[in-house]
């Protein structure tokens, strides 16, 4: 997709969610079934155990709480002083899988180092899921791609915490719920899987797809991901340190804008949608920063086909927990 983003940009500075946000649900609209968004602008491990519990879902038997570890030489991943209280009260195991771009993580013994530099092994248990492999999950309508293939360890887990880091993204223009359960619990070979639009389990830059090809296959996977756990999943999102960089990135750019809270909730599409809203809609001007790189990757699409595919919607009833 070829576009000129120049209008794009300037319509956004008028008026904020008039561009790659839509509406925000009618009053109307909130009062059938929407999916509800919960959101707490502290943010802080008792914010973190107040909106998990305001989800009403309890996370029971062998529980994963996905994160991203973060690449060494980079300092914006959720930090284990705030995800501690939350992941001991579920006894919850650390999960991630190797990365596919080399780096830091690409194998399991510097994977562990790295989490453990990162203060993540005096909190948990740290779990590499594809250390031992893959398994293929199945893509239910999916376009590109039919098959994903996530870390083996990932079926002994009972229920999942999708808790994600909302930032921007190199290639997807976001990193949220979708990004972290799609690419995120993806073995290192269904990375390249992913980002080649399921032509390759090799070299994930030996075939670049379509922009939307991309996106689209990421949102397949999530889906499988969703389809897998049913009711036994949850997502959180915490959106601070709002680079325009990943958590995969060694050295990612300073956050032009300020934190803005943490959001969760029990549909994705809903829970990503409501993080880029709350961007569109920062009166703080380093949102411009972020709200480029989302827009110069078509990143919302993710969001679109992630909807028809059934995983969620992007009409959503935002519910405020902030004490007065």
């Amino acid at each position: 997709m070829k576009t000129n983003l120049l209008p794009i940009l300037i319509m956004t500075l008028v008026s904020p969610l008039t561009a790659f946000s839509y509406n925000s649900p009618s009053k109307e609209e909130s009062k059938k079934s929407l999916p509800k968004v919960y959101m707490v602008k502290e943010i802080s491990p008792e914010s973190l155990l107040r909106i998990y519990e305001a989800l009403g879902r309890e996370a029971t038997g062998k529980v994963a709480v996905k994160i991203s570890t973060g690449e060494p030489g980079g300092n914006n991943y959720l930090k284990p002083a705030l995800i501690g209280a939350l992941v001991k009260k579920v006894n919850g195991t650390i999960v991630e899988c190797n990365t596919a771009y080399g780096g830091g993580r690409a194998n399991t013994t510097a994977h562990l180092q790295a989490a453990k530099d990162h203060g993540f092994t005096a909190i948990a248990e740290i779990d590499i899921m594809d250390a031992e492999g893959e398994t293929a999950l199945p893509v239910k309508g999916g376009k590109h791609l039919k098959e994903d293939f996530v870390g083996s360890h990932f079926l002994n887990y009972d229920f999942t915490i999708i808790l994600s880091h909302f930032k921007g993204h190199a290639m997807g223009g976001f990193g949220g719920a979708i990004k972290n359960m799609s690419i995120g619990i993806a073995s290192s070979a269904g990375k390249a899987w992913i980002h080649s639009a399921g032509k390759t389990k090799d070299d994930p830059w030996s075939y670049l797809p379509e922009q939307d090809d991309f996106l689209e296959s990421m949102a397949e996977a999530a889906k499988a991901i969703a389809d897998h756990c049913g009711e036994k999943i949850l997502y959180i999102s915490v959106a601070n340190n709002l680079s325009v960089d990943c958590d995969c990135a060694s050295a990612p750019e300073d956050p032009k804008m300020g934190d803005i809270g943490i959001l969760a909730s029990l549909d994705p599409v809903a829970l990503d949608k409501a993080c880029v809203d709350q961007v569109y809609s920062s009166p703080d001007h380093g949102r411009i920063h972020l709200i480029e790189r989302m827009e110069s990757r078509h990143g919302i699409h993710t969001l679109v086909h992630a909807e028809k595919l059934g995983m969620g919607s992007q009409k959503y009833e935002l519910i405020l927990l902030d004490k007065e």
